[in-house]
């Protein structure tokens, strides 16, 4: 038999990152300043109408053009070796893969970012990810990025989650994502969103009234306030300090899920045990 899975998705910027990922290379290799760059995205966003996650892909590349840098995806990847991350980040998938691994669960790691894949692609932790999706840009022959590839806003990260819970990872694939079945190659209820707040509020409630567990991040004491809204209006089941560390919130919140997985799945198997103990009388 086959080890239960328990799936965690996560968002990335001031979720596992401390900022968002263009703050630390991208935007200062530019000139500029993260206020400037995030200031002159909404003023396109608010001329053009473009919807605003468009908007940043779009100002990336002009204001590339503009500085004279040729965006390419290895420089993309480049800018995500700067990435700093909150504390507990780098150990913990190997760490919680193992507390799974001692109590018979599978963990798979899925990230689903509104920000560049590519400069994802170039962090330390992109190789613990059984599947990353973010925006990410389509290059032409030269290695030119020419036009959005995947743009995902705040909403459609919810197709994730049946993309994660039915196996369907090919963004292409509508048909299948979309197709009624018996059963899932991970249930529901065995599913964690991390999110950093407002912006992950559809995911988060998604995930929630299924029967998963919403965690919702928050970077210091000061900003508590921000998602202790999202509690009280019971769109999430936890609110956790930015610490992944051992024993941090996180932590012990996600190592109770991997039990609770483990726990099921016993209980199943004595079910059957009894069940197949009858039918032999």
């Amino acid at each position: 038999m086959s080890k239960p899975i328990l799936a965690i998705m996560y968002d990335f910027d001031k979720t596992l990152s401390t900022t968002d990922m263009q703050n630390y290379t991208f935007i200062p290799n530019l000139g500029l300043t993260p206020e400037t760059f995030w200031g002159a995205t909404g003023k396109f966003s608010a001329k053009t109408k473009v919807e605003r996650i468009l908007s940043y892909m779009y100002v990336m590349l002009e204001a590339a053009r503009e500085k004279g840098i040729k965006v390419t995806r290895k420089y993309l990847q480049d800018c995500g070796k700067d990435i700093e991350f909150y504390p507990g980040v780098e150990s913990w998938f190997e760490r919680i893969n193992k507390f799974g691994e001692e109590h018979g669960v599978e963990v798979q790691h899925f990230l689903v970012s509104s920000g560049t894949k590519e400069i994802v692609e170039g962090c330390k932790i992109y190789h613990f990810f059984n599947n990353a999706w973010g925006c990410e840009y389509y290059y032409n022959d030269e290695g030119e990025p020419v036009w959005p590839k995947i743009a995902i806003n705040y909403t459609q990260k919810t197709q994730f989650f049946f993309r994660i819970t039915k196996g369907v990872d090919d963004i292409t694939d509508d048909a299948s994502v979309n197709e009624k079945t018996p059963t899932h190659k991970i249930p529901y209820e065995n599913v964690i969103y991390c999110g950093d707040g407002m912006t992950d509020i559809a995911c988060m409630t998604l995930v929630k009234k299924n029967g998963g567990t919403s965690i919702a991040i928050y970077p210091e004491e000061s900003k508590k306030a921000q998602v202790e809204k999202i509690y009280t209006d019971h769109r999430v089941n936890l609110i956790a300090l930015a610490d992944y560390s051992e024993d941090s919130v996180i932590d012990r919140a996600v190592k109770i899920c991997i039990e609770k997985v483990a726990a099921g799945t016993k209980l199943i198997d004595l079910e059957n045990e009894i069940a197949s103990n009858i039918r032999q009388k």
